[in-house]
């Protein structure tokens, strides 16, 4: 099971507007074309993102722009407007039922959770610590090259 891709297609939209919203208008049918997803999900992704006050979004024909500077939004941020962690903000999710007479089921969340959340905890630490700027950075940088060579 993998994490889900909510995360990578708003850092992939937020990348967008950081680096095409001076130039044209951001609209969704533009954004899922570069993500290659339904404008849908984009204009799902597009409303977490203003929820979480991250960018503006036009009414009518549309367009998104940035709501803070790139070197105030961190990875951590759009991970947080666009993943569903439900009420208790785990990012792993736990069976339900283990069996309280098997040995390791009654025993599981003793054994994982520490564990699960403190993974949880490293991975927030290292989003928090990544900028928009500096995938923008990156993300520009390749761009370069590709039109250099």
């Amino acid at each position: 099971m993998q994490i889900s891709s909510r995360f990578t297609i708003g850092t992939h939209v937020m990348i967008m507007i950081a680096l095409r919203g001076d130039k044209t208008k951001v609209t969704s049918d533009f954004l899922a074309e570069s993500v290659g997803v339904n404008p849908v999900i984009i204009r799902k992704t597009l409303s977490q993102l203003k929820k979480a006050g991250l960018i503006h979004v036009a009414r009518g024909t549309g367009g998104a722009a940035l709501a803070k500077t790139v070197d105030e939004i961190s990875l951590l941020d759009i991970y947080r407007a666009v993943e569903c962690l439900g009420t208790t903000g785990q990012l792993f999710g736990f069976h339900d039922h283990p069996n309280p007479d098997c040995p390791i089921g009654h025993n599981i969340h003793d054994i994982l959770d520490g564990k699960l959340a403190a993974i949880q905890i490293a991975m927030e630490k290292e989003m928090a610590r990544t900028s928009l700027k500096e995938v923008v950075i990156t993300t520009q940088k390749k761009i370069d090259q590709v039109s250099v060579s």
